[in-house]
């Protein structure tokens, strides 16, 4: 299983960016999928999750800013980024709870980051 995330870049205070992660590889089933960042000097922190039944929730600094949605039968999770705030400047990683195969245990896969900078 293999998690790959895109759509990191450089954006001006107030603009906008789309992250996406697609999951790819032999799976079972896919629960939560979510979105941590981690801030220079910062440990890494959750910014936003969905489960499988697309029920969200966020970290409080990104609240009406942000969006998380997926798409079940593309294995793809997107955070939509807007308003965009020095302080959201970042590694955003994708993280996916996947069952690999029936009758074993759900395993957490990271993606391998995506540097997302807000400067002018």
């Amino acid at each position: 299983v293999q998690l790959q995330a895109s759509g990191g870049g450089l954006v001006q205070p107030g603009g906008s960016l789309r992250l996406s992660c697609a999951a790819s590889g032999s799976m079972y089933s896919i629960n939560d999928m979510g979105w941590y960042r981690q801030r220079p000097g910062k440990q890494r922190e959750l910014v936003a999750a969905i489960t499988s039944a697309g029920s969200t929730n966020y970290a409080d600094s990104v609240k009406d800013r942000f969006t998380i949605s997926r798409e079940n039968a593309k294995n793809t999770v997107w955070l939509q980024m807007n308003s965009l705030k020095p302080e959201d400047t970042a590694v955003y990683y994708c993280n996916a709870a996947i069952i690999p195969q029936w009758a074993l245990p759900e395993r957490s896969y990271w993606g391998q980051g995506t540097q997302v900078t807000v400067s002018s």
